[in-house]
């Protein structure tokens, strides 16, 4: 089985080919010859965006609302629903339905204070979506692809928001959230949580409903206590439930037929243990598919429910990356996997789907190509969704029978792919010996060597920060001229236990030397100048900017700091963060530090404490309603900063949280940066 593998020019391309050609692939029985290879595509009919534009790119078109977005192919595989543009601003998503036959669009959800958010099909007549809005929940609504039959399914905090036509039953409380559609033809049923604790103490003691789309109904689903996380067969019935106590795990199986204490324990263990398994599908015979660690990276298994015990070799597996693959089934057969190593990957083990996929990169050589395929009947159409790290996602429907695609709508149609930035995938080489991931964009038409770099630091950061694809904030810093260089520092995830336990308690220590030496690697290269380089970054990212100025003042000359952490200790003391106190007793001693046993090094991983080595330029920016992140982290520093450094530029935005919600603030902040950096990082 050959993985499907993006462009192959650069490093990155070039790396992507090495990692997908080094993934083993021991899934021979899984897979079920489908017959011959489909034949070639013919020349496409649209593909990715040509053209120029005059000048620079303007902040909107990177900040502004995205014009398309989440393009989903019905079940039957004759109509897409995606999230389009409002009118006006563009603010508020609004959901729509293009029947491909006709090609007539269809709004079928809109609201004049909301934006529609997540959506679903539910079977190939109707939707489920809720709503985004920084004065409500998301609520849940249903509709028919046609726009009638609309119902509210969950109640949202206040009732601005509100469905076509008014519900004969109460909608269920507004913290329910959908988990999943049942999935099974005809089925017009999803699955909802509903947390019955949420406290300072906990969110807990999760309950699960089976919730009918068209009447109403909810039917509570029988699961073990403390669960968070849920698996179910290909019928859509539940098989494993994950639940959590304290410091322990557990992995729960149901048999298929049900029964009377029927939750049997598979496997138990703590919590961040190397010997952790997360279940992830149950296919049509019943076997049972569950991450686990295999030489150190996150690998795919199979699992014996009578002993616990997973396959002797991983069905999937990778050298150098993590794998987190997407199932991709026609809801009864597994047909492939969908997976990242440095960029996104399908392997398809069906031969007519390996040859779909090699005729629709034949025709769109530039791009990585996802493809979605009906699940149910004969249609010919394939949603193609095709991105790079110079091109935001376009939708395309590809016709099997005609070769042809036709172009239904761009993320980002301000953008101009030739006038962006090329990313690549490098590995750098730490000061103690450990390799550091990291993407490196270089602007377009700019000679490579001596550019002004920003190191920019992704939040989590018990996360993976980044990936082969078109990123708003990398490119528009591109386009302004700059380097932008991403390392995935020790304690970032999808590179391996060690990588990841190489930062449990290295804020402001390893973590830091590793931005530190992912810098002094582009100046060795001869990519940054030296004397021109920021560091940048959100959340965690904004605490590793304040360190960073703190430790190497020699090295950075500015930094740009958003809804940053400024002192380790006060996410533990703050009362009104919505961090839990299960989070402060079980999760953060072991990743960051406990508060009592290590006061001393959380003491001295507090940018508060050493504030008064901060005398370079600093652009700190805050929301005013941001619970993970608290105004008074970036309060406490500006007064520690006031008294002697004089180019601190410092914005509370009002209405946003943890992270900015608002188109206007975006293009108001990154305006900011913009001009913040011109500044400082002109050449002297």
């Amino acid at each position: 089985m050959n993985p499907h593998r993006p462009p192959a020019s650069g490093l990155a391309r070039r790396r992507v080919l090495q990692a997908a050609a080094a993934v083993a692939a021991l899934a021979r029985t899984h897979a079920a010859a489908q017959g011959n290879a489909a034949p070639a595509a013919g020349s496409a009919q649209a593909g990715p965006g040509a053209g120029g534009t005059a000048g620079l790119p303007p902040l909107a078109a990177f900040f502004g609302p995205p014009s398309l977005s989440g393009a989903a192919l019905s079940p039957d595989g004759r109509a897409v629903a995606a999230r389009v543009a409002g009118r006006g601003d563009g603010e508020h998503a609004v959901l729509v339905v293009l029947d491909l036959q006709t090609m007539q669009p269809t709004v079928v959800a809109s609201f004049k204070d909301s934006g529609v958010a997540r959506f679903a099909w539910v079977n190939e007549r109707r939707l489920v979506f809720d709503v985004e809005s920084d004065q409500s929940g998301p609520g849940l609504f249903a509709v028919d692809r046609d726009g009638k039959e609309s119902r509210q399914l969950v109640e949202t905090v206040r009732a601005f928001v509100q469905a076509g036509n008014a519900s004969a039953s109460r909608e269920l409380p507004w913290n329910t959230r959908l988990l999943r559609v049942v999935g099974t033809p005809g089925s017009d049923e999803v699955y909802v949580i509903r947390p019955e604790e949420v406290s300072a103490e906990k969110i807990d003691y999760f309950k699960l409903l089976r919730l009918n789309t068209r009447s109403g109904r909810a039917v509570e689903v029988d699961t073990p206590l403390n669960a968070f996380d849920w698996t179910f067969d290909t019928e859509g019935r539940l098989r494993l439930v994950t639940t959590v106590r304290g410091a322990r795990v557990a992995v729960h199986l149901a048999p298929a037929g049900g029964g009377t204490d029927r939750w049997k324990v598979v496997a138990e263990f703590p919590r961040f243990a190397p010997e952790a398994i997360q279940p992830r599908h149950v296919d049509a015979e019943g076997r049972i598919y569950v991450e686990a660690v295999h030489a150190d990276k996150a690998a795919l298994f199979t699992l014996d429910p009578a002993t616990g015990k997973l396959s002797a070799q991983p069905v999937l597996a990778s050298p150098g990356f993590d794998l987190h693959p997407e199932f991709l089934t026609d809801g009864a057969r597994l047909l492939g996997w969908r997976y990242t190593v440095d960029a996104e990957v399908t392997q398809w083990l069906d031969p007519k789907l390996e040859a779909l996929q090699a005729a629709v990169d034949g025709a769109l050589k530039a791009t990585v190509n996802r493809l979605q395929l009906p699940r149910q009947g004969d249609s010919p159409w394939v949603l193609v969704e095709a991105f790079s790290d110079r091109q935001p996602q376009l939708a395309l429907a590809y016709h099997r029978e005609t070769k042809r695609f036709t172009r239904l709508g761009n993320e980002r149609p301000g953008i101009e792919p030739r006038a962006m930035g090329s990313s690549d995938f490098v590995r750098i080489r730490a000061r103690d010996g450990l390799e550091i991931p990291a993407y490196l964009t270089l602007p377009a038409g700019k000679e490579k060597k001596l550019l002004p770099l920003v190191v920019l630091v992704h939040g989590g950061p018990w996360v993976r920060g980044s990936s082969w694809r078109w990123q708003a904030e990398v490119q528009f810093l591109a386009s302004r001229g700059y380097a932008v260089l991403q390392p995935e520092f020790r304690g970032s995830t999808g590179f391996g236990q060690r990588h990841f336990r190489a930062g449990f308690k290295q804020w402001g220590r390893a973590m830091q030397d590793d931005l530190a030496d992912a810098a002094q690697w582009a100046i060795a290269q001869g990519v940054a100048d030296p004397a021109r380089i920021a560091i940048a970054g959100a959340s965690y990212g904004g605490y590793a900017t304040l360190m960073g100025l703190v430790r190497n003042p020699e090295l950075f000359r500015c930094g740009v700091s958003w809804v940053g952490v400024t002192d380790p200790a006060l996410l533990y003391s703050v009362s009104w963060s919505d961090t839990t106190r299960d989070a402060k007793r079980h999760t953060l001693p072991e990743l960051l530090g406990d508060p009592v046993a290590d006061a001393a090094m959380l003491r001295e991983a507090s940018a508060l404490t050493h504030a008064a080595k901060i005398r370079q330029p600093l652009l700190l920016a805050y929301g005013e309603r941001d619970e993970r992140v608290p105004l008074v982290h970036g309060e406490r520093l500006r007064e520690a900063l006031r008294p002697h450094n004089r180019d601190v530029e410092w914005v509370v935005y009002e209405k946003e949280g943890h992270g900015w919600w608002y188109a206007a603030t975006r293009l108001d902040f990154w305006g900011r940066v913009e001009r913040f950096l011109a500044r400082h990082l002109a050449a002297r």
